[in-house]
């Protein structure tokens, strides 16, 4: 997506990938505050929300949601890979290598 389309609102949504890995001892609660942190991603304007766990990498999870800009994207993107934010800054103690492992990516709908 070039940089003059960002600033446009997308004509479908843009799909969102957060993955990271979390620290084997702190799995379960991990997992206790992913509820929380769902709740935090639609009130911030994620829509669809799943959360997935690798079957081979039982450590590696990810966070699908839609958003409807690519600023939305930004912000949301921002907010998790800082400590701004309570919610998300509760987790970032489980994962391996801390916010900076929080990889995120937007995908643009192709036909």
């Amino acid at each position: 997506m070039n940089l003059k389309r960002s600033l446009l609102k997308v004509k479908n949504f843009l799909q969102v990938f957060m993955e990271y890995k979390i620290k084997e001892e702190c799995k379960l609660e991990y997992e206790k505050w992913m509820p929380e942190v769902k709740s935090k991603v639609i009130q911030s304007g994620g829509n669809d929300y799943e959360w997935f766990q690798s079957i081979e990498q039982g450590s590696l999870y990810v966070e699908m949601f839609k958003v409807p800009s690519y600023e939305k994207y930004l912000e949301i993107k921002k907010t998790r890979q800082s400590e701004s934010e309570p919610i998300f800054k509760s987790i970032i103690p489980f994962i391996e290598g801390g916010s900076k492992k929080i990889h995120c990516w937007a995908f643009e709908r192709k036909e």
